[in-house]
């Protein structure tokens, strides 16, 4: 189903700006796409995929597919008007092999082919191009088909028509290059992940998404769409027409909202047609927030200028109401920033015709106009809607309240730690072994599991730069626990004066005293729920530890295995099995907690620098991390029990 014909316009040669080379993505790819670990890898389909969503944008197109290949190339295709395929008149070759081959070609510098868009940068399919040692563009257009073939961003020959076609759109196909990625596996779930998301944003946009690298081998010469072959293999499909309204129920699906309806706008800025402000928020009962800002569909997840206009807007609009309406006493304090916030979905999507990303990445927004433009247009017809729905509105402020009183008592809580800590030059907790050096460089804090495997890790340490924290069974889960009862856990008190760096709106990384915290617990059952609760806790009040890198879990042996005098570990049953062979004088022990070795057998294994094996934890998509936290660690039991059932074939039973 190829949907309505692609509207005429003057899209063509004369439509495409030619501003530079395109040699240094080779040299620098880096500062194209970020980086060349996964997130760059999935960036390219993300470049790719942002062409063909301007196009539907525009209202040239309805329909895309991305298909995953064998040897790990991706497919992307659009039912748009199609990359212009005559000659250009500056570079005097065709306008596709201009912009596969070109870097900052596109239509969207001029004026003329988009009035909207994501990839303002124009250099998404050269840089993808650049980056890939196979790559094909195939067009139709105007009744015909035409393609080229490249590789590392060079073409291979000239633009070669290769016949007739009733259809019209673009085809792109890439194979990254192995020798810039590290790893050219792509993740099915991220990019659906993505892919949803970016259906919610696009009204009527249909996005199907296509895992074929199973299949031994496909032709995907002679169809446009590969879903038409009818493959048995994984594929998901997404087309809404609720818009961000779909969005915000998507992410409270397991939240209760304080409030009966969502509240949308949707509304020219400035009276320019394609200068949009759309906004969808809900409260629900939660401390957390999700707040997802878009520009010209593209996620900022470093947040930018319409982020801040809405955040000042959204505070400054729940004080007016509730002072005019008595909700709040003379004597109280104003809501802050932060109260407003707690509990709130929120989705910001925001268009311009010209547009300012900070980076190549368009992780955040630059444009200075947006703040005023989200300001202004949220902040009115947020303000009727409160006018307009009491109940909804009483519902928000009763939300907002709870939350400024919980961050008073927050932050008396965390005062009084924090005044019997070691930040105000007093004693470190009493179950603290601390190290002996004060370079936090070299620092390393194990966070362990009971007194007997603190015992153990205490004698076995290298004093010098290893510090033990033990802690007595499971921490309290905070997933849902304020500031100020977190903090009347002795436990968590314990390790908030550990860390040094306080807590909550006083958090200090650059106080941190340890640059390597690891945790370490017992390979059962109950250590997986201690090291979950950990990293929940750490997750949620932590975060910019996960993200500097800083967080590691220990790994532990599972087995030692004494085959006459010589003794082995293995981290692993196949491991295991690997070292018995055939042997069958032999004596094989299975720990089930640290505190079942003796220190030179924890040093040797767990322990020392030299030989141990840590992972370190980090958030590759913290969205979906933030999502099943919430299924995992929240209230919402029929979600956590379909969860389990869902992926009990995942799990690594301890029998």
């Amino acid at each position: 189903m190829l949907g309505k014909p692609a509207k005429k316009g003057s899209y063509s040669a004369e439509s495409i700006t030619v501003l530079e080379g395109l040699d240094p993505v080779r040299k620098r790819p880096g500062m194209y796409i970020g980086t060349t670990g996964p997130d760059g890898l999935h960036h390219l389909v993300t470049e790719i995929f942002d062409n063909s969503r301007d196009e539907a944008m525009g209202e040239f197109a309805n329909d895309i597919e991305i298909a995953l290949l064998p040897s790990n190339r991706v497919r992307v295709v659009d039912n748009g008007r199609g990359i212009p395929v005559d000659i250009h008149k500056q570079t005097k070759v065709s306008a596709l092999e201009t912009i596969m081959t070109t870097l900052h070609a596109g239509g969207k510098f001029g004026g003329e082919g988009y009035k909207v868009s994501g990839g303002l940068h124009g250099v998404g399919a050269s840089v993808v191009n650049a980056l890939s040692i196979f790559c094909r563009a195939e067009v139709h257009r105007d009744g015909a088909v035409h393609a080229q073939e490249y590789s590392q961003g060079k073409s291979k020959a000239k633009v070669k028509k290769i016949g007739s076609s009733k259809k019209h759109g673009t085809i792109i196909t890439f194979q990254p290059d192995q020798s810039i990625f590290p790893d050219t596996n792509f993740n099915f779930d991220r990019i659906v992940t993505h892919m949803r998301q970016q259906a919610y944003l696009v009204k009527g946009l249909r996005i199907s998404i296509l895992d074929l690298r199973e299949i031994e081998k496909v032709d995907d010469m002679k169809v446009f769409y590969l879903r038409e072959l009818g493959l048995d293999a994984p594929s998901m499909s997404f087309y809404f027409e609720g818009g961000l309204i779909s969005l915000v129920r998507f992410e409270n699906e397991h939240s209760k909202p304080i409030h009966k309806n969502i509240f949308y706008v949707e509304k020219a800025a400035n009276g320019k047609e394609y200068e949009t402000v759309e906004i969808a928020l809900q409260y629900v009962d939660d401390i957390s927030s999700r707040i997802l800002p878009f520009a010209n569909n593209i996620y900022t997840a470093e947040g930018g200028t319409h982020l801040t206009g809405f955040k000042a807007a959204l505070t400054r609009t729940l004080n007016n109401y509730a002072r005019k309406n008595n909700l709040i006493s003379e004597k109280e304090d104003n809501f802050t920033g932060d109260d407003v916030l707690e509990g709130l979905t929120a989705i910001i999507s925001i268009k311009l015709s010209e547009i300012q990303f900070e980076g190549q990445t368009k992780a955040k927004l630059g444009s200075v106009e947006a703040q005023g433009m989200v300001t202004t247009v949220f902040g009115d017809a947020f303000a009727t809607f409160l006018e307009e729905k009491p109940d909804d509105a009483k519902s928000m402020i009763q939300k907002v309240v709870l939350a400024l009183k919980a961050r008073k008592a927050a932050k008396a809580a965390k005062d009084s730690v924090l005044r019997k800590g070691a930040l105000e030059g007093m004693t470190l907790p009493g179950k603290l072994a601390d190290c002996q050096s004060r370079s936090a460089e070299e620092s390393e804090l194990f966070i362990v599991e009971g007194d007997s495997a603190g015992g153990t890790a205490k004698m076995g340490r290298d004093r010098r730069i290893q510090a033990i924290l033990p802690l007595r069974g499971k921490i309290l889960n905070i997933e849902r626990a304020r500031l100020d009862r977190m903090l009347a856990s002795e436990q968590i008190k314990n390790l908030v004066v550990a860390l040094g760096t306080a807590i909550g709106d006083t958090f200090d990384i650059t106080k941190l005293r340890y640059h390597k915290i690891i945790i370490a617990t017992d390979a059962d059952v109950d250590g997986a729920h201690i090291r979950t609760l950990l990293l929940t806790l750490l997750y949620r009040f932590f975060r910019p530890l996960i993200d500097a890198g800083h967080v590691y879990i220990a790994q532990p042996p599972l087995y030692k295995i004494k085959i006459g005098k010589q003794s082995f570990y293995a981290y692993s049953d196949d491991e295991k099995d690997k070292v018995i062979g055939k042997e069958t004088n032999k004596d094989i022990q299975r720990y089930k907690g640290l505190g079942e070795m003796n220190s030179d057998e924890l040093w040797e294994t767990t322990m020392d620098p030299t030989k141990r094996i840590l992972k370190q934890v980090n958030v590759n998509d913290a969205r979906e991390a933030d999502h099943i936290f919430d299924v995992l660690m929240g209230t919402d039991v029929p979600s956590r029990k379909a969860f389990i059932q869902s992926n009990a074939k995942k799990a690594i039973l301890d029998v």
